[in-house]
């Protein structure tokens, strides 16, 4: 299903969730340093970078193009970290993968259009940071040192077994 909004196609699956892609960007293949970008809503929050698929997009492609555009880097994608859930206020079914960083754009879209900024955190003052305001987002990175919250499992395991 798809529903249209002014410059953007939002995605759905079949059981009504916004299809959303993210990646933890990390400066070295260590994961000890994480990327955040400041929120195009709240410019004095940081968040992970992400946003909604594209029709037809795969989630790793859509990460790979969410990281670009909000934080105007490139780099090697690597594992698909979890399928995260967020049910509050929004249905957001949510692909993250890790990406470690091979290429800063000095200007890039978001940069530009939007005044978007991007910080380096170690992992554990990101979560500090982002458990206020975007909890979801601290979960992904409690997930990345094993220490998910059983209320926010990934569906990687749900997943692996449905495909059996």
């Amino acid at each position: 299903m798809m529903k249209f909004k002014p410059n953007q196609t939002r995605t759905y699956d079949v059981e009504g969730f916004k299809r959303r892609a993210a990646c933890l960007c990390f400066k070295n293949e260590t994961e000890d340093e994480v990327l955040l970008v400041s929120s195009s809503r709240h410019p004095d929050q940081w968040i992970v970078p992400g946003g909604g698929m594209e029709p037809d997009e795969e989630p790793c492609g859509a990460a790979v193009r969410e990281v670009y555009e909000e934080a105007g880097v490139k780099g090697k994608l690597g594992r698909l970290l979890g399928i995260f859930e967020h049910n509050q206020d929004r249905k957001h079914r949510t692909y993250v993968y890790t990406l470690v960083v091979t290429e800063m754009l000095e200007d890039w879209e978001d940069s530009v259009n939007i005044g978007r900024k991007r910080k380096w955190f170690k992992v554990d003052e990101a979560i500090r940071v982002l458990q206020s305001h975007k909890p979801v987002h601290a979960e992904y990175l409690h997930r990345l040192k094993g220490t998910c919250n059983p209320t926010c499992t990934p569906m990687c395991g749900i997943l692996l077994k449905e495909m059996r």
